[in-house]
């Protein structure tokens, strides 16, 4: 009985989740500061600069732009066109181009503005937070520009929803979501850099498969996909041609997602839930081996820790978080240690 007490009272004392981020996180620092939010951050190949998406303050546009930050520096630069909404940006890898994904060609794109403030707007009387949905936007296309946003150019003309896409390592190929060959089909194609010579790479109609990212390597394609519960999401590894796909997480009872690669091609971060704090899922990241499905917890602070990328040199890890406190999510950064196998 004594035993069983003492397990019970070690179990119930806070963490100390400084303490425990400092094994394998160093000099964590908040990087966005003058935005009413930001988050989904890329490295440019040479760790210098970074590109992202955020909300501007006093735009008049309640969604997101994209953005690239000059790290030494701090200075930043809106590199798309500032209407409409936009997400999931990167760097060729060369760090000549940019891709974005955007909705501004939509002549209704401005008449969303007043709905979303509006239902801002009950959020904060009510004191009750939406269930956050991303909404395929069906406007939504992929562009290429240069690293200033000059150039820009579109990749994607199809019928639906094109977005989320990553350049492959030699930079020839775009692998990307969309659900051109049906509104409920969001599969995975692969293009040329140029927008040209389109692929299916996943087949698993009716349900979500997005976030796609090359190895390093170029061998393989992680994802994450609700083709087994609808919107609880997994991960996932192709191969670049279609071949030997498998789930890597399997926990139908929360959701996995934001995978992305480290430099060695065998290892991932992503972000995770295993529990709840006051009633929502609570999400920290995770390092992961995807041969041995051997997992490492990387943060531990209060609030939400996701869509989590490394620099190419694999030194340094950034992400999405709200871990100050408040609602709105900011960039955070820190020097990463790989954790010991």
């Amino acid at each position: 009985m004594r035993i069983w007490l003492l397990l019970s009272l070690l179990a119930a004392e806070p963490i100390d989740w400084q303490k425990a981020e400092s094994v394998h996180l160093k000099n964590i620092r908040q990087v966005t500061t003058d935005f009413v939010r930001a988050g989904e951050g890329y490295f440019s190949p040479d760790g210098n600069s970074i590109i992202f998406q955020a909300e501007e303050k006093d735009s008049g546009n309640p969604f997101y732009q994209i953005f690239v930050m000059d790290l030494q520096s701090q200075h930043v630069r809106r590199v798309s066109p500032g209407v409409g909404k936009t997400t999931c940006s990167y760097f060729s890898p060369d760090g000549k181009k940019i891709l974005f994904a955007s909705s501004h060609l939509d002549p209704e794109a401005k008449k969303q503005y007043a709905e979303e403030y509006r239902r801002r707007e009950e959020e904060r009387k009510s004191g009750r937070r939406r269930r956050y949905q991303w909404d395929f936007d069906p406007c939504l296309d992929i562009f290429e520009a240069n690293p200033d946003g000059s150039g820009l150019r579109r990749l994607t003309d199809a019928p639906g929803y094109d977005a989320e896409g990553s350049y492959s390592p030699d930079g020839q190929s775009i692998v990307f979501c969309s659900n051109r060959s049906g509104r409920d089909n969001l599969e995975l194609y692969i293009m040329d850099k140029d927008g040209k010579n389109v692929r299916q790479l996943t087949h698993a109609p009716g349900c979500y498969n997005g976030g796609p990212f090359f190895s390093p390597d170029g061998k393989r394609v992680i994802f994450r996909s609700d083709r087994k519960k609808k919107d609880h999401l997994q991960l996932y590894v192709i191969n670049a041609d279609g071949s030997g796909e498998r789930a890597l997480t399997d926990d139908l009872n929360w959701v996995q997602w934001g995978p992305y690669w480290y430099k060695d091609s065998k290892h991932i971060v992503y972000a995770g839930a295993n529990h709840a704090v006051a009633g929502r899922p609570n999400y920290d990241l995770y390092w992961m081996n995807i041969d041995t499905g051997k997992k490492v917890r990387l943060t531990y602070a209060p609030g939400a820790d996701v869509l989590p990328v490394f620099s190419r040199d694999g030194k340094k890890i950034m992400w999405t978080s709200t871990r100050d406190g408040r609602q709105s999510s900011q960039l955070w950064m820190a020097d990463f240690v790989p954790p010991k196998e």
